[in-house]
C-alpha cells in the first residue's frame, strides 16, 4: 500500500517546504473549515473518531498493517511495542468515552455547536457556548505517537483546521491516522496538515506561527521558551514541558501469588512505549516490611524484564543511548562490587533492559529505555521527601495498595503535587479524560461565550 500525496508530509525527501508553500497551506486549511467543518455537528464527528477508532483496533485495517510493518524502522519501537501502544489509544477513543470527555470538561455534550444550558445554568437563567480555535497548530515531539494523535482528535471536536508540524522523521503515525481520517471523510481531513521538517525553520515557523490562533507543543522546556518567545502576543499557547514519574508500592500488597502479578504489572510501565514518555517511571519506590524484600521486587521485576524481551523487545536505539546505559551500567557494578547497598541486573549481550536496587532513597533520573531504579522507603512521606528535587515535575504516579489504602495515599500525592495517581501498570494508558499535566483538555482550548437570557 503506497499512501497518496494528500499532505505534505507525504511528499518525497528531496521536495523541498517554502514559506510561501506554508502559508498557502494554512489558508487553505481555513477555507476548508469554513466550507466542511464549522457546521458540523460534535455528534457526527464524535462517531467518525469512534468509527475510526474501531478501524485502527482490526488487524487487517491497511493503516494498521502499513503503521506495524513500517513503525519499527520509522519509530526505534519493536512491532509488540506499537501493537500495545496503538491498541491502549484506540481502545479509548470510544463514542462513550469521547462524550464522556466533552461533558467532563464543557459541562455539556452539545457546548460546541450551540448556546446550552445545564439543569443548573437554567435555574440562573444562564447559556453558554464554547468555539475553538479557528486554525490550530500542533508542534509534535517525536518520542512517543500518543499524544499528538490525541491532540488531532481533540482539533477535529472544536473544528478547529489543523497544522500539525513534526519532527523531522517523526511523521509516519500521524500522517497514518490523517490517513486513515481522509479515509472515513475527506473533506473531514482536508482540515488537517502533516508536515516535517527539522527544528529551527524560522522562516517555516513564522509564517506558521503568524497564522495561527492557538499553538500547542510538547517538548523539553527550553524548547517550549524557543517557541513562546516567536508566537505574536494574540497566540494563544499550550505548552507542555518535561516531566517524570515513578511508581510506589505499599507493603500490605507484597505477599503471596499477587506479588507475581505486581511485578508484572510494574513491567508493564516500564516496557511501554520503551520508558520513553512523561508518563514512564524512573523510580519504583517499594515499602519495607512486605512479604517480598525491596531487593526480591526488583530481582523479580529483572526477571519479567527478560521474558518481556522475547515477546516485545525494546527497539533500537542510538550509539549515544546506548553509550550512555554502558556507562551507567558500569558504574553501579562497580558500587554493587562495595556495597550490600547496590544491586544491578541486565540483559546479557545488549542493553535491553536494566535493573538498579539502591538502599539510598534519593530520587534518580532513570537513561530510560528501559532502565528502572528499586527503591526501599518506610512510607510515602519519606518517597516524597527524597523526591523533592522534582517536585511540581512530576506527572504520574502509578499505585500499588489496597483500596482504603490508596484513597489516603492519593490524597497525600494531590497535596504534594502529582497531577495524576494510576494502578501500577497503566502508567503509560491514561483515559481519554485525563487532565494533562492537571489542564482540562478541551478546557484550555476553547473561548467561552457567556448569555445571560
Amino acid at each position: 500500500m503506497n499512501l497518496p500525496n494528500y499532505f505534505l508530509a507525504d511528499l518525497p525527501p528531496e521536495a523541498t517546504l517554502s514559506a510561501a508553500m506554508i502559508g498557502e497551506a494554512c489558508q487553505t486549511l481555513k477555507r476548508n473549515r469554513e466550507h466542511y467543518l464549522a457546521n458540523r455537528s460534535t455528534q457526527s464527528l464524535v462517531k467518525t473518531l469512534a468509527g475510526t477508532a474501531e478501524n485502527w483496533l482490526q488487524p487487517d485495517y491497511p493503516f494498521r498493517r502499513m503503521a506495524l510493518e513500517q513503525g519499527p524502522a520509522a519509530t526505534g519501537f519493536s512491532h509488540g511495542t506499537l501493537i500495545r501502544g496503538l491498541d491502549s489509544f484506540f481502545e479509548q477513543l470510544t463514542y462513550e468515552n469521547l462524550q464522556a470527555l466533552l461533558t467532563q470538561d464543557l459541562a455539556h455534550p452539545q457546548r460546541l455547536d450551540s448556546m446550552v444550558a445545564t439543569s443548573a445554568e437554567q435555574k440562573a437563567n444562564h447559556a453558554a457556548m464554547a468555539t475553538g480555535p479557528e486554525l490550530l497548530v500542533h508542534i509534535a515531539a517525536g518520542n512517543i505517537p500518543n499524544p499528538i494523535l490525541m491532540s488531532i482528535v481533540l482539533g477535529v471536536l472544536m473544528r478547529s483546521a489543523q497544522f500539525v508540524k513534526c519532527a523531522s522523521g517523526a511523521s509516519l503515525l500521524p500522517r497514518l491516522f490523517a490517513h486513515s481520517l481522509y479515509d472515513a471523510e475527506p473533506k473531514l481531513s482536508s482540515c488537517l496538515e502533516i508536515a516535517e521538517w527539522r527544528g529551527g525553520r524560522t522562516d517555516l515557523e513564522s509564517v506558521l506561527f503568524h497564522e495561527a490562533d492557538c499553538v500547542t507543543a510538547t517538548g523539553s522546556d527550553e524548547t517550549l521558551a524557543g517557541i513562546r518567545y516567536h508566537l505574536p502576543i494574540k497566540v494563544r499557547f499550550l505548552g507542555y514541558g518535561h516531566r517524570v514519574s515513578f511508581g510506589y508500592v505499599v507493603n500490605e500488597v507484597l505477599s503471596g501469588f499477587g506479588a507475581k502479578k505486581l511485578v508484572a504489572r510494574a513491567a508493564n510501565d516500564v516496557t511501554a512505549w520503551d520508558q520513553l514518555g512523561c508518563l514512564s517511571p524512573h523510580v519504583i519506590y517499594v515499602e519495607h516490611g512486605g512479604g517480598l524484600s525491596v531487593e526480591q521486587f526488583a530481582e523479580m521485576l529483572a526477571e519479567e524484564l527478560d521474558r518481556r524481551e522475547a515477546s516485545e523487545p525494546r527497539g533500537k536505539i542510538s550509539t549515544e543511548a546506548a553509550a550512555v546505559i554502558c556507562s551507567k551500567r558500569g558504574f553501579y557494578q562497580i558500587r554493587a562490587q562495595n556495597s550490600h547497598d547496590t544491586r544491578i541486573w541486565f540483559s546479557k549481550d545488549s542493553t535491553a533492559w536494566t535493573v538498579v536496587y539502591e538502599a539510598d532513597a534519593r530520587f534518580q533520573l532513570s537513561c530510560l529505555n528501559r532502565f528502572i531504579y528499586v527503591k526501599g522507603v518506610t512510607d510515602l512521606t519519606e518517597a516524597l521527601q527524597n523526591a523533592d528535587g522534582v517536585r511540581g515535575k512530576v506527572s504520574t504516579v502509578g499505585l500499588a495498595a489496597s483500596e482504603e489504602k490508596a484513597a489516603e495515599l492519593a490524597t497525600q500525592l494531590a497535596r504534594w503535587g502529582v497531577t495524576r495517581v494510576c494502578p501500577l501498570g497503566q502508567m503509560q494508558n491514561p483515559p481519554l479524560t485525563w487532565r494533562h499535566d492537571g489542564r482540562p483538555s478541551l478546557g484550555d482550548f476553547v473561548t467561552w461565550t457567556d448569555w445571560e437570557l
